[in-house]
């Protein structure tokens, strides 16, 4: 059944006639639904699992919106006892979405590598499930993420997008490559051997892929390559955008923690004067939307109290306003993400923004209750500093309604404020697209 419906993706995955889709799609639906089921029956009547430790990291919002993440975890738990965690800001957004924070942590946000390094020290083997978009993307993931965590355990790769299954098991030898065909480690048999048993079950490729090195460092110069890249999407370091992809290979160079060099994309200025300072080693670069997918948003009640301040950083929207009654965010984008984090809390946003969004993402939800202010283009953060300076006196917390932030804000925007739109209180909705909103 599992071989069906991988089949069945790859055929709705590709251009299928608009008028058989929805046809096609309800049949993919109840086969992943009898799955379930029968994964469910199954484990009922089969002896207990063996004491073998398993951590997962689950990267990113598609594999959970798939519906693949809950299916693969059930697979698993017929190896061992399997303790689930998440990486990634966005597909924290779907796991609530889902309802599935009792199988998969959510409660800190950190990446890929360093939740392997964190599981290490409780696991036996550890498996990180992911959907790419293409296999060439999905393998330079996970050989980057192998390289970082450098862990001495089974490493192992489960890619729904690329719909392989690889061995990422670091090698005895001290070049850390993937490429050793001859070595009798006991890690390496381990991975390998576990990785082969669920390529069969899954009916996935199996691959050893070998190290390629995309971060190049030397003295206070660090270049990133991207690879697999499609012409036309958006180049983003950290959440902010620098570029828009011409080519299928993108480098960036950062000297002293200044970008210097794009290649392969058209820089989009604006986006690298916000990025005065950046480790470039260590920062999160993608190509295309943070979410891909697409899912009901589950909006959840949750009553706090004051404001917090969300400037540029709208991937730390959940720790900085948890708690919060509101949260200010400045520029478009940010507004956008934030609040799309932030309506999964109950929310609400006071967003400034002058109309110059990326869409880094869409079909984005906000909560209740928030107001979107538009201004003159280029004054959002110009406005945004003058909150933070005169409201938020430096803060990042301060005691506000959601109410009484929103006119002082439109007081301090004076006459560069074009409009101001605020959501129906009882109801949220798409931020593209609603009538739920008024103006004033």
């Amino acid at each position: 059944m599992i071989e069906a419906i991988w089949k069945l993706e790859a055929i709705l995955d590709s251009h299928v006639c608009l008028s058989r889709r929805g046809d096609l799609q309800e049949i993919l639906d109840i086969l992943k639904e009898e799955l379930a089921l029968s994964e469910g029956l199954h484990n009922e009547k089969r002896a207990a699992p063996s004491s073998k430790r398993i951590g997962v990291v689950v990267h990113g919002p598609e594999i959970i919106d798939s519906g693949w993440a809950l299916l693969l975890i059930n697979l698993l738990k017929r190896m061992g006892r399997v303790k689930a965690v998440l990486g990634g800001t966005m597909g924290r957004v779907a796991v609530i979405d889902a309802a599935l924070e009792d199988v998969i942590s959510i409660h800190s946000r950190r990446l890929p590598s360093i939740s392997i390094r964190d599981m290490a020290e409780d696991s036996d083997i550890i498996i990180i499930l992911n959907q790419a978009k293409s296999r060439e993307t999905g393998l330079a993931f996970g050989t980057m993420v192998a390289k970082i965590a450098g862990i001495d355990l089974p490493l192992i790769q489960i890619d729904c997008g690329g719909r392989f299954v690889a061995d990422l098991t670091l090698r005895p030898e001290a070049s850390g490559a993937f490429d050793s065909e001859d070595n009798n480690d006991a890690n390496s048999y381990e991975g390998l051997r576990a990785a082969a048993r669920l390529a069969d079950d899954l009916g996935l490729d199996l691959l050893r892929p070998r190290s390629q090195e995309r971060t190049l460092a030397r003295g206070d110069s660090v270049r990133r390559i991207l690879t697999g890249v499609i012409p036309g999407e958006l180049i983003s370091v950290n959440g902010t955008v620098i570029g828009r992809a011409i080519e299928a290979e993108v480098q960036i160079e950062a000297k002293g923690g200044e970008i210097v060099s794009l290649r392969g994309a058209e820089p989009k200025a604006h986006g690298l004067e916000k990025l005065s300072r950046v480790d470039l080693e260590k920062a999160i670069i993608r190509s295309g939307s943070i979410r891909r997918s697409t899912a009901r948003p589950r909006i959840k009640e949750v009553r706090g109290e004051g404001a917090a301040f969300i400037d540029h950083c709208a991937e730390d929207a959940f720790e900085a306003a948890s708690g919060a009654a509101v949260a200010l965010t400045v520029g478009d984008d940010t507004t956008a993400i934030a609040g799309d984090i932030l309506a999964r809390l109950g929310i609400p946003v006071v967003g400034i923004v002058d109309g110059d969004a990326d869409h880094l993402a869409q079909n984005l939800t906000i909560a209740p209750g928030s107001t979107i202010i538009r201004v003159q283009p280029g004054y959002d953060d110009i406005v945004g500093r003058r909150v933070r300076d005169e409201i938020f006196e430096g803060k990042e917390r301060i005691a506000i309604s959601a109410r009484d932030l929103a006119e002082r804000v439109k007081e301090l925007a004076g006459g560069n404020l074009i409009r101001a739109t605020e959501v129906c209180p009882r109801y949220p909705h798409k931020i593209s697209k609603s009538p739920l909103i008024r103006n004033r």
